[in-house]
């Protein structure tokens, strides 16, 4: 398997009716077990799309020697990080139902269905957020924190408790719309961090967020996790804010795709 370059659908080619789309960066220690239990989920005409960040060690070659022809490897020609390596990876996928997935977790059987559930029929959602339980080291008081799914419509208290940096959204459990995807793209320029935040407070704003009550993936913790795992500088947590909150102005004007 070589990395691609471009995006091409043959005409005569199912659009995928499942995309997982990953940002990996030095992987290698667990995205193999990662992506294996992605794939038993996923149907022949799925797709994964992996973008690797430039990663420094074997993580593209692990990906390759994995050898599915589902996986659709990209590689970034220099360190972006992984906000702007989650938007290349939505931006490639072609699929009516998009996941995000992190390197190293592990997907519970039953995730793809239940959170296509959640998005399809009368009632969908444009994105659905889930809970998860935990690999490796125990989780921090405030990473136990779960979404009940009476909350799913209660758009200023998840608003206010996604800004105050309560309320669990995290990229790893979510899933959403191609159409969805259509509107939460381009990620602001200006975002560093947090991008499951930006999609999550999108998804609230316009009424399309709902909650899933059910562990979906078991969460890796470990110590080299994007997300901290020990307590940011008051200086930190002022600027992650105000970025939130710049951010919550851009979303407003976001229309539905």
């Amino acid at each position: 398997m070589q990395p691609e370059d471009a995006v091409a659908i043959d005409g005569d080619a199912p659009v995928p009716r499942v995309s997982v789309c990953m940002a990996a960066y030095r992987g290698t220690a667990f995205i193999e077990e990662q992506i294996r239990s992605i794939l038993a989920q996923l149907a022949p005409s799925d797709e994964l799309v992996v973008v690797d960040d430039a990663s420094p060690d074997d993580t593209a070659v692990t990906v390759k020697d994995i050898d599915d022809p589902r996986i659709r490897l990209y590689t970034n020609d220099m360190n972006r990080g992984y906000v702007r390596t989650f938007e290349r990876a939505l931006g490639l996928a072609r699929g009516r139902y998009l996941f995000l997935a992190d390197q190293d977790d592990v997907w519970l059987p039953g995730r793809v269905e239940s959170m296509i559930a959640a998005l399809s029929g009368p009632s969908g959602a444009g994105v659905v957020a889930g809970n998860f339980g935990f690999l490796g080291a125990s989780p921090r008081r405030i990473e136990s924190l779960r979404l009940k799914g009476a909350d799913s419509r209660r758009r200023v208290a998840n608003l206010l408790a996604l800004w105050i940096g309560v309320r669990p959204y995290y990229g790893c459990a979510m899933a959403m719309t191609m159409q969805f995807r259509n509107q939460a793209l381009p990620f602001p320029p200006f975002l560093t961090e947090t991008h499951d935040q930006w999609i999550a407070m999108v998804g609230i704003l316009h009424g399309q967020m709902k909650h899933l009550e059910q562990d979906t993936l078991l969460r890796r913790l470990h110590g080299d996790n994007a997300t901290p795992r020990t307590m940011r500088s008051p200086s930190a947590i002022l600027r992650a804010r105000l970025m939130l909150a710049r951010a919550f102005v851009v979303a407003l004007r976001r229309r539905p795709a």
